[in-house]
């Protein structure tokens, strides 16, 4: 058996999931405790890969990052990085269809404490930096860490939009999902069965977990 694909799913999912976590955590921070105009408009936008399709949202890529696309052609001509049919496409799709799942989860645990304790943080003379990475993000790490999970999850699962920038090239951009839908095309149910079963325990085991975490602090906090 090639394990290829699980390396793949595992590598283009961990980077998807530093990046994703990265910028969803800052701009949940930037964005969810902010009142401004157009914030409704701007946050439907961001969780607009939760409602379309995969194959929209890999269309939409393969447009802005294909060779002639707008993004694709500066990027190739600047940098002579290809994104269509690389890992680097399997690991954009991974983050935009993820990057909605780590947004509302770092918006809402960024909602969920008093703000009035970074408030007084700052009154006393602390700078924002120092309110955030001693306050603010210790506070939502619950929250966070939760989206971390799903964002994971989801990366490791994701289908439509790798296949539509990906393509299926074997031992470069075959991850499991797209190698379990080309074995059942080829009629080696044994091969597709393998890595069905392989996403079926990733997946359980990220839900246990994080039900279990969940749980725990839950009961952390009624205990405090």
């Amino acid at each position: 058996m090639d394990y290829t694909p699980l390396f793949l799913s595992l590598k283009v999912a961990s980077i998807a999931t530093i990046i994703v976590f990265i910028l969803g955590t800052f701009g949940a921070r930037a964005i969810a405790r902010e009142d401004f105009l157009g914030k409704s408009v701007l946050e439907a936008i961001i969780l607009l890969p939760l409602v379309l399709p995969p194959t929209v949202v890999g269309f939409a890529l393969l447009y802005l990052f294909g060779k002639n696309g707008i993004f694709g052609k500066l990027l190739f001509e600047s940098t002579n990085i290809q994104i269509v049919f690389t890992l680097f496409g399997a690991i954009l799709a991974a983050i935009v269809v993820a990057f909605p799942l780590m947004y509302q989860s770092a918006s809402a645990a960024f909602q969920n404490y008093d703000k009035n304790i970074e408030n007084a943080a700052v009154i006393m003379g602390a700078s924002k930096f120092k309110v955030f990475w001693t306050i603010s993000f210790p506070l939502a790490w619950p929250g966070l860490l939760a989206g971390v999970v799903l964002t994971f999850a989801r990366s490791l699962g994701e289908f439509g939009a790798t296949l539509m920038i990906a393509g299926f090239i074997p031992g470069r951009t075959n991850t499991i999902p797209v190698e379990i839908y080309f074995a059942v095309q080829a009629g080696n149910t044994s091969t597709a069965s393998f890595w069905v079963v392989i996403l079926i325990v990733l997946g359980l085991v990220a839900n246990i977990w994080l039900n279990w975490w969940s749980k725990r602090n839950l009961l952390k906090y009624k205990t405090d």
